[in-house]
């Protein structure tokens, strides 16, 4: 009696496994693609932060945390970026912000739409709610296996497996904002005679731009969060020196680069806020 009955051999993870399988074999030439336009992007941005001096890129933060927040969070962001440098781990940091900028650039690029399309929609938002939930509720190290045999190792499969974890806040919230938005408001701005797009890009999306930046900012958290799960499939960066600390038990390297993630996100999560809070007072 307390073994439950094997009535049915259900086994729903090989029908998925011979679905990623059945992908890999007639759809590789498309996941390659989106692998080349994925790595593209990546590079450039790899690129273009190497580019830039450090110095500058402290400056840019330094300006950035004072404007949008105060002087003193500015210094603190400063403090935080110069000690990463002092550490050595300043390359590794670029190569992280790297990976989270493109993972939250598609993210947001798929999920505000979807967002707004499930606010319209009942019927897709009816579909897309139990994906969401399965997305936030799955083990982030699932995500890694599919994106293995999608894209094989490397920095790629990190940005597609960061993706799939940090995309339902940015449609959930997306959504909720603009179910949000005020009725009257939107029966005001009707009464003009504007067209659905227009009560879309002039009323709803600036109404609804403070909860969207809410969903920005988890967002980007969720994918700082993937770091060190991602080293484990050959992304370069902070996340791989704590990896390498792991197998080491370096707890010196392991807690230089840990706080390095931290300050990291500490920077993130707090000039994210502080724009969403500018949005928020501007309505």
């Amino acid at each position: 009696m307390s073994e439950f009955p094997q009535l049915i051999d259900m086994k729903i993870g090989d029908v998925v496994e011979d679905f990623v399988k059945w992908l890999t074999v007639n759809h590789s030439g498309v996941f390659q693609s989106i692998k080349a336009g994925i790595l593209s992007v990546l590079l450039k941005m790899q690129d273009f932060l190497n580019w830039v001096p450090w110095f500058v890129i402290i400056l840019i933060i330094f300006f950035v945390g004072w404007k949008v927040k105060d002087l003193k969070s500015g210094l603190i962001f400063t403090a935080m970026l110069i000690a990463v440098g002092m550490m050595g781990y300043w390359d590794e940091t670029i190569l992280t912000i790297s990976v989270v900028i493109t993972a939250v650039i598609i993210s947001l690029v798929l999920g505000i739409p979807l967002g707004i399309i499930s606010a319209y929609k009942k019927r897709v938002d009816s579909i897309v709610r139990p994906i969401l939930d399965a997305m936030q509720t799955m083990p982030s190290f699932v995500y890694l296996i599919p994106a293995i045999m999608l894209f094989g190792l490397g920095t790629v499969p990190a940005v597609f497996a960061t993706t799939i974890y940090s995309l339902p806040p940015v449609i959930r919230l997306t959504n909720l904002a603009i179910k949000s938005v005020s009725k009257e408001i939107k029966e005001a701005a009707y009464s003009f005679g504007p067209t659905t797009w227009q009560i879309l890009t002039k009323v709803e999306i600036p109404q609804a731009m403070p909860t969207i930046m809410a969903g920005v900012n988890q967002t980007t958290m969720m994918a700082m969060a993937m770091v060190v799960v991602s080293s484990m499939i050959g992304a370069k960066g902070l996340g791989y020196s704590v990896l390498i600390a792991i197998n080491r038990t370096d707890i010196a390297m392991g807690f230089e680069a840990g706080i390095s993630i931290v300050f990291v996100a500490i920077i993130i999560d707090r000039l994210t806020q502080s724009i969403g809070e500018k949005f928020k007072y501007d309505k």
